[in-house]
């Protein structure tokens, strides 16, 4: 449509004036190119993120000497209690990586315990205000696989660098994420009562599904 238009302009411009005259048509299809260009280079970017992430996961990873099930047993005997989830991540406002364990203890105060990564030295402790607490408890009730033997149970497929409780939906279950001297990372559920290690399917259709849109 544009292309007919331009043409039509410039024929009109040129009987009027008794002449010739050329031009140089453009249109939409032009514009090709240049969204592609656009399109490869968010692709880039967003890939680059995802390095950037890696290589940081890779860092914290290499800076901890200490285990996921040795933070939480330090984070108990400092916080009696039972550990729902422990992370090694940032500390907050910093740069300085830490495991991050959360105990919930028998009156039902939940407690974030730092563990320094590289002594198990306990930090320091805080108490948190969470809304979740009987959704938790019903989550464990009948469970007789820890976060600590869900963490060890995990550590047979990489080096663990977080293990957390999931109670919502049907299937509740510990779910660990691991990282392989390749660097890969994987996520798993273990089971509550048998501690059997399973991959994340739902993971993996999520990792799927973020691949197609980026393609699109």
């Amino acid at each position: 449509m544009k292309r007919n238009i331009v043409i039509a302009a410039v024929t009109a411009a040129a009987l009027i004036g008794g002449g010739t005259a050329t031009a140089l048509a453009t249109t939409g299809d032009d514009q090709g190119p240049a969204r592609q260009a656009a399109n490869t280079k968010l692709s880039d970017d967003g890939n680059r993120d995802d390095q950037d992430d890696r290589d940081d996961d890779a860092a914290k990873v290499s800076s901890s000497d200490v285990t996921a099930p040795e933070a939480i047993a330090s984070a108990l005997k400092h916080t009696s209690g039972t550990v729902v989830s422990a992370e090694l991540d940032d500390e907050d406002d910093s740069d300085k990586v830490v495991w991050k364990v959360d105990v919930l203890s028998g009156d039902n105060t939940w407690h974030s315990v730092s563990v320094d990564p590289s002594s198990g030295k306990v930090l320091g402790s805080q108490t948190d205000d969470e809304d979740d607490t009987a959704q938790v408890r019903a989550a464990l009730k009948g469970s007789s696989v820890t976060a600590e033997e869900a963490a060890k149970a995990a550590a047979g497929k990489g080096v663990v660098t977080s293990v957390g409780l999931d109670e919502d939906g049907k299937d509740k279950s510990w779910e660990a994420e691991t990282r392989t001297s390749g660097g890969a990372e994987q996520d798993w559920k273990i089971d509550l009562t048998s501690g059997k290690v399973t991959a994340d399917r739902s993971d993996a259709q999520d990792d799927d599904a973020d691949d197609a849109d980026d393609q699109d």
